[in-house]
């Protein structure tokens, strides 16, 4: 979809991980609107518009997918819910959640004294030199930190064992095609 922002944005440039401002009226192509975020091509660059920003762009509407975490847990926690809110998170350059992408290496939810939980996520990232990797690290802490009982969500970048495409589940490989 060609579109053009309307006012200066926030934007990350991909795969470097680097934050910059696109200026108003410039003209772009989203190439992806997953989580509430949009990815856009200017030129030959691509870019990340956080859900923050992608009213900017001229013509999309994201609806309810555009709130921080549109997966709520309504007073009934559980590890699934954590799992719904980690499916909200998406590799900027792949129409995957980093779920079905076989990111996500180990969780743990520990009951704290408050009565709230504290979750710990181990995850990778496609390639070890991306530079999204905290962009994707901080949406995925930013979604489960939305969930009404958790305090706190700590995200850690692993890289044992080194991600391969074997990770991906089959609900991710049907979406890529590669079945």
């Amino acid at each position: 979809m060609e579109t053009r922002l309307l006012r200066d944005c926030s934007a990350t440039i991909i795969p470097q991980g680097t934050a910059i401002t696109l200026e108003k009226d410039t003209p772009a192509f989203v190439t992806q609107t997953l989580g509430g975020n949009a990815t856009i091509r200017i030129g030959q660059t691509l870019y990340r518009i956080s859900s923050m920003d992608t009213d900017a762009l001229e013509g999309l509407d994201l609806g309810d997918s555009a709130s921080p975490n549109p997966v709520s847990s309504n007073g009934n926690f559980s590890e699934d819910s954590v799992w719904e809110a980690l499916k909200q998170c998406f590799d900027p350059e792949i129409p995957v959640n980093i779920v079905d992408l076989g990111l996500i290496y180990d969780l743990r939810i520990d009951d704290l004294e408050s009565g709230k939980k504290e979750i710990a996520i181990k995850m990778t990232l496609t390639a070890q030199g991306c530079g999204m990797g905290p962009t994707i690290a901080q949406d995925a802490k930013n979604r489960v930190e939305h969930l009404d009982e958790v305090e706190n969500a700590d995200v850690q970048i692993v890289w044992e064992p080194v991600w391969s495409p074997q990770m991906i589940s089959e609900t991710g490989k049907k979406v890529l095609g590669l079945e």
